[in-house]
């Protein structure tokens, strides 16, 4: 069996690397990399997908940092999902025309669930990745500054039959913490629709964290402040690639 895959996360404002703790804007924190510097640093590792967040975008209603996505798609060989504020066609359109393989969709998918019906379908469960943000049990949209009345399992549910092959799961209660991911969340579901990859996101603090995720069948996971404050490091996640 295949390990479970380490997908960095480069969450960018302003065309720069921030790290937000649990979605709180008031509480972001610069680092030095540039977005195009880190792609290509975790490329040479032999990373194979890079997880990037327009945070400019999902708080307005569009992509912002669309040329740093084109610098970071020429810049670096790897696959880059890219979520925040894909609220149109033309903003879809759009990322895939400047390097995304990937789209991440979370608010259309809780509030226009025909609009990603229709992108699923025309764009398929490979690139379509439906973002469902979770505070409490509630998904949470608009760069999580507002709760709907949906949980995780409405979505996916809702999405399955329509081909839906992808899904990150944030806790947002955990993001940005490094106080370890909520695993039995993740496992419950990957257990109840095994035909859907779910992605671990918020909360992994070292590399225990990705080796029970392992342990526990988990496919994928996002690492990102881990990485940031060198709690994790390069070598580590090339380490791991090489022991595949």
């Amino acid at each position: 069996m295949s390990r479970v895959e380490i997908i960095p996360a480069i969450d960018i404002i302003e065309g720069r690397c921030v790290r937000l703790s649990q979605g709180d804007y008031a509480q972001t924190k610069v680092y030095d990399a540039s977005p195009v510097d880190m792609a290509k640093r975790y490329a040479d590792c032999g990373v194979k997908r890079i997880h990037v967040v327009d945070l400019d975008g999902a708080k307005s209603s569009s992509p912002r940092n669309l040329k740093t996505l084109e610098k970071m798609a020429v810049g670096a060989d790897v696959e880059i999902e890219w979520g925040g504020g894909i609220k149109s066609e033309e903003s879809l359109r759009a990322l895939f025309d400047y390097g995304a393989t990937y789209a991440i969709v979370g608010s259309v998918a809780a509030q226009n669930q025909m609009l990603f019906a229709e992108w699923l379908a025309r764009y398929g469960g490979e690139r379509m990745v439906l973002g469902a943000d979770v505070r409490d049990g509630k998904v949470a949209v608009n760069g999580w500054q507002q709760e709907v009345e949906l949980t995780i399992d409405d979505l996916v549910g809702e999405f399955l039959p329509m081909g839906l092959s992808q899904v990150i799961c944030t806790d947002i209660s955990r993001d940005g913490m490094l106080q370890g991911p909520s695993f039995e969340l993740y496992t419950r579901l990957q257990e109840q629709y095994g035909a859907v990859d779910f992605t671990v996101s918020g909360g992994i603090s070292a590399m225990k964290d990705i080796e029970e995720c392992d342990r526990l069948g988990l496919r994928k996971v996002i690492v990102g402040k881990a990485i940031y404050e060198n709690r994790i490091t390069l070598k580590d996640i090339e380490r791991w690639l090489l022991n595949e």
